[in-house]
């Protein structure tokens, strides 16, 4: 009962808070009255919470909030299976879904070629790719992984930076460096990444290559250009992978640049092996905060989208401004 209902009853509240309904716990025995609907829902999420001490997890705030938000979409998904999924097991910590559409991300990884994860930052998308790539790696399914993301700017200010031209791509690839650093042994990385085992790259260095039995992830795809993405996914070869992930809402292309990641869900939508799962501010993992500031800044973007029909504005402050 102390796991289940948390120390000090901290996670008893939580229940309590969330339902209308009254909840009294005597020794052993829970008992639940109110409105039969609430009654209903609070008796499978305490099923839910039970059926996770016994897999051997550790209750916490977060699961119960998540398991709640699960039932209360009434999804065929249990959230005990969702939470209880281990992706990848490394250095003392377990790597898990913890929404509905972050498994369904994960199912679609093992089961399609092509996989686009597509969301708001926070939602887990790269995270969870290469957390994949490094349990493929393990299980003798691919012989390598290859990390790759768009160097935006790379081209005149690069230029201007100091150092080698890896040092000056260095910070592009940084964010795949610490989520690598999470899931991999830090000392046997420069050994992985000599032997070409493990590769971390700018996606300019895929052109021309054809990458066989390799899980590849590309991050960060919505700064790709159409031609870009035509380009990395013509590179699949043989028993290899590919997850492209980006977020839609943030690209930092020139002006007048399309996205390659919004044109290819036009031109690829509907091809067999090749699957797109949208992420939401529902599936962030980060701090609460995170998920209240996607939705206000999709909320401010939509009620400020420019009209997509009138005369186009022709003003010398416009035109100095392009």
């Amino acid at each position: 009962m102390v796991a289940l209902l948390g120390s000090s009853d901290q996670l008893l509240r939580i229940i309590e808070r969330a339902f209308a309904a009254d909840i009294h716990v005597r020794g052993n025995e829970i008992t639940i009255s109110g409105e039969q609907a609430e009654v209903d829902l609070a008796s499978r999420l305490f099923e839910e919470l039970i059926t996770l001490l016994e897999r051997g997890d550790v209750l916490t705030a977060d699961a119960v909030q998540r398991s709640l938000a699960m039932l209360r979409q009434q999804t065929e998904e249990r959230p005990a299976d969702v939470l209880s999924l281990n992706v990848l097991s490394t250095r003392g910590r377990t790597i898990r879904p913890k929404t509905l559409n972050q498994k369904r991300y994960v199912d679609a990884i093992d089961a399609h070629t092509i996989v686009f994860g597509i969301g708001p930052a926070g939602t887990g998308k790269t995270y969870l790719a290469m957390a994949k790539a490094v349990q493929a790696l393990q299980a003798k399914q691919v012989n390598r992984i290859i990390l790759t993301r768009p160097a935006v700017e790379a081209g005149e200010r690069l230029g201007f930076l100091p150092g080698t031209l890896n040092e000056k791509i260095d910070p592009y690839l940084r964010p795949l460096y610490d989520a690598l650093h999470d899931m991999v042994d830090p000392d046997s990385i420069p050994r992985l990444m000599a032997s070409g085992t493990i590769e971390v790259a700018p996606l300019a260095y895929m052109r021309g290559r054809s990458l066989n039995d390799a899980f590849v992830v590309l991050d960060e795809a919505q700064n790709t250009s159409p031609e870009q993405m035509k380009m990395f996914l013509t590179r699949l070869g043989f028993g290899s992978k590919m997850i492209v992930t980006g977020d839609v809402t943030q690209v930092d292309l020139p002006t007048g640049t399309k996205s390659g990641l919004k044109v290819v869900q036009e031109i690829l939508e509907g091809i067999e092996d090749v699957h797109f799962i949208r992420l939401t501010s529902h599936d962030v993992v980060r701090h609460r905060l995170v998920s209240e500031i996607v939705d206000a800044y999709a909320k401010y973007d939509a009620e400020n989208a420019a009209p997509t029909t009138g005369p186009r504005s022709t003003s010398p402050r416009r035109r100095a401004g392009r």
